[in-house]
């Protein structure tokens, strides 16, 4: 039987953009950051990518393969908007189970809709729902399967507008003529790990005993991945938030030191208005400054805080530290890690972190008026000082496995920017 539908929209962003936008119709399409000749793009339609226009493909060779391209400046406010009209048209016709990402929702399909026929007809129900509430340039891949992991894979294998059925019975044989890296949960260094162990092909894997699995993988997530392999729903483990960040690719009239510490001070705060909203506090704070072919980064460790004036200090400290002969800008990151829960937090001791007895529960009222002011009135309504001059520098950036919450307007680093492991295994202690 048939447990999972999953829903994958195609070449969201862009296709958002030719719904709003009929002069892009017809055309090939991609989505770009900021506008500028030397950034890179994050989105392409469809007809881009046959071309080799693919996330991270830099402007100018993305002009070069297709000459008559079309290069729009990304408009998070408008894609949220189409999720959320989105998720309107497939609640029409069931129930979400859950948002994975901005593109991708999964639905645990009913008793009386198991069936290959009944599930083919709620999913052409869903398809024939999302043109006429949200719009015929915004369609989806369904994939159907015993279970969401499968149903992930089966939306990815007719793409634009597809319908892919896996049934029960034809597992894992289905899969064999998969790539290993074409299976969620395998990426680059899992895909060398199980080479090193001969294990190169799909049909390998499947061939693979539990036990076998769960030795490479080193934890249980082995013997989960072969459950799933033959149907079998497995639970994901809850997620917990690692780190809270921001970058940013700033525009020309930025890239000099002034405007980018004002930008990181803006995108500072907003982390500091995240972390505090999602009752966390930080540990750590990474720096990244990336010029004209040079990546510098540097982190710290400190007593955990959530004190946007304390995050500030530190910010400051780390700035001072960079290599000052270049002024060359182009995109700065600043990233909170070592979060650990409300409930988990020591409160620092008097006379070690407080300026004076009492400063803390202080700091801690500013902050959450702040909080209040900018979330009623909208961001921007109050900042500290050091992010003057760049407030309009800071705008929501969509991670496709995290959505924004829009009174927040808060988004994701900028992979390149993002901290690495061992950046962050060898962050300093305050």
């Amino acid at each position: 039987m048939l447990q999972s539908l999953l829903i994958d929209y195609n070449g969201f962003f862009a296709s958002c953009e030719q719904q709003e936008r009929p002069e892009l119709r017809g055309r090939p399409v991609a989505v770009v950051p900021v506008l500028s000749e030397t950034t890179s793009c994050i989105a392409a339609s469809y007809d881009a990518k046959r071309v080799g226009i693919k996330v991270g493909t830099p402007v100018t060779e993305a002009r070069r393969l297709c000459p008559g391209i079309a290069i729009v400046e990304s408009r998070p406010e408008v894609y949220l908007r189409h999720h959320q009209n989105l998720l309107t048209a497939v609640e029409t016709c069931l129930p979400v189970t859950e948002v994975w990402s901005i593109d991708e929702v999964w639905c645990r399909l009913p008793p009386g809709m198991r069936s290959p026929d009944a599930a083919r007809a709620v999913a052409q129900k869903i398809k024939r729902a999302i043109t006429r509430l949200a719009g015929e340039y915004l369609t989806c891949s369904v994939g159907l399967a015993p279970n969401a992991w499968l149903a992930k894979i089966a939306s990815d294998l007719e793409k634009p507008d597809g319908l892919v059925v896996i049934e029960q019975d034809e597992l894992p044989e289905r899969l064999h003529a998969l790539e290993l890296r074409d299976l969620p949960g395998i990426g680059e260094n899992m895909e060398q790990r199980l080479r090193d162990e001969g294990v190169d092909t799909v049909a390998k894997l499947c061939a693979a005993s539990s036990r076998d699995l769960r030795r490479i993988w080193g934890s249980i997530e082995g013997e989960r991945m072969w459950r799933r392999l033959r149907g079998e729903e497995v639970p994901l483990p809850p997620r917990r938030t690692g780190s809270i960040g921001h970058a940013q690719i700033l525009g020309p009239e930025l890239r000099n030191p002034e405007g980018a510490r004002a930008t990181l001070h803006r995108l500072l705060q907003k982390a500091a208005l995240r972390l505090r909203h999602g009752h966390l506090y930080a540990g750590g704070l990474h720096l990244a400054l990336k010029y004209r072919g040079v990546r510098w980064s540097e982190a710290v460790t400190f007593a955990d805080t959530q004190d946007t004036l304390e995050l500030i200090r530190v910010l400051n400290l780390l700035w001072d530290r960079r290599p000052t002969r270049r002024v060359d800008h182009f995109s700065v990151g600043v990233t909170l890690f070592a979060l650990v829960p409300e409930g988990s937090h020591t409160a620092a001791l008097p006379g070690i972190l407080e300026a004076r007895p009492g400063d803390d529960a202080r700091r801690a009222a500013l902050n959450a008026t702040l909080d209040h002011i900018n979330k009623k009135l909208g961001k921007h309504s109050v900042v500290y000082g050091g992010a003057l001059g760049a407030l309009a520098y800071a705008p929501i950036r969509i991670a496709f496995q995290r959505i924004p919450d829009l009174v927040l307007e808060e988004g994701e680093p900028d992979g390149e920017l993002f901290p690495t492991a061992a950046e962050l295994a060898s962050a300093r202690r305050l």
